[in-house]
């Protein structure tokens, strides 16, 4: 979800601005002792609808989530990203924005609140999301020209940059082969070229990692699998539309 970082002044109301959450940051004054770690930074926002259903579930309230206090790692046994942060998998919904802002004064914690972006602002902040995943996109243009897809740059673009507003790039769970997701009926296109080019470049860090002697990560790369489902993908949407112009 695309938003604004809201922090509070003294004497001057709300301020809006698009800087990294630590220029945001607010301390609460807490009120008795505190349940959680004076490091922690909670993180308010109002989450938006996911394009994977058609449910407003979760969307009605304002959620309460920690930032990332260490990095994640790959677990030696599984291959798994694991974390030693557990504050992560805390979630807290609050009916209202202020019963989320008096939770954290209560607990003394510090602060930022997300507020989705006007639509006035959306431009200016689509370049600004850009940049900020510029590795990603330079590898998507790379694999799609790689692939014989460059014509569809921009739309790969686009489908990532909005999965990654609503936080599901990832895709369903049960979708864990790559050809899965190329011909799951239920997923439309764009959520389809997002899932799969994000797998695409998770193998392709997989590979970096094992070219670069990490001993953990001894799974066999499965980039050629997704790149495979990514041309299935297009030539079934090909065949679909010349299919259509025929028809019609």
């Amino acid at each position: 979800m695309e938003i604004f970082r809201e922090t509070h002044h003294p004497g001057k109301g709300p301020v809006f601005d698009i800087r990294p959450s630590n220029d945001n940051r607010r301390k609460a004054l807490s009120v008795g002792r505190s349940i959680f770690p004076e490091d922690a930074v909670a993180r308010i926002f109002r989450p938006s609808r996911s394009a994977m259903t058609s449910s407003n579930a979760r969307t009605k309230g304002w959620w309460l989530v920690f930032e990332r206090r260490s990095p994640p790692f790959i677990e030696p046994l599984m291959g798994y990203t694991a974390s030693t942060d557990t504050l992560t998998q805390v979630e807290l919904e609050f009916p209202t924005l202020r019963s989320a802002i008096r939770y954290t004064e209560r607990q003394g914690l510090t602060y930022v609140v997300q507020r989705p972006v006007s639509k006035a602002a959306a431009p200016a902040k689509q370049r600004i999301r850009r940049r900020a995943n510029q590795p990603f996109h330079a590898f998507s243009d790379a694999t799609l020209e790689r692939l014989g897809l460059a014509a569809l740059q921009e739309s790969y673009g686009q489908a990532m940059d909005e999965a990654a507003e609503r936080n599901d790039a990832s895709g369903p769970a049960t979708l864990s082969l790559p050809m899965d997701v190329a011909c799951d009926p239920t997923l439309p296109l764009e959520a389809k070229r997002s899932i799969l080019m994000n797998r695409a470049w998770t193998e392709y860090l997989v590979d970096q990692a094992a070219n670069e002697g990490i001993p953990e990560n001894k799974r066999p790369s499965r980039l050629h699998e997704v790149e495979q489902a990514l041309l299935a993908l297009e030539r079934d949407v090909e065949d679909r539309t010349t299919a259509d112009r025929k028809a019609a």
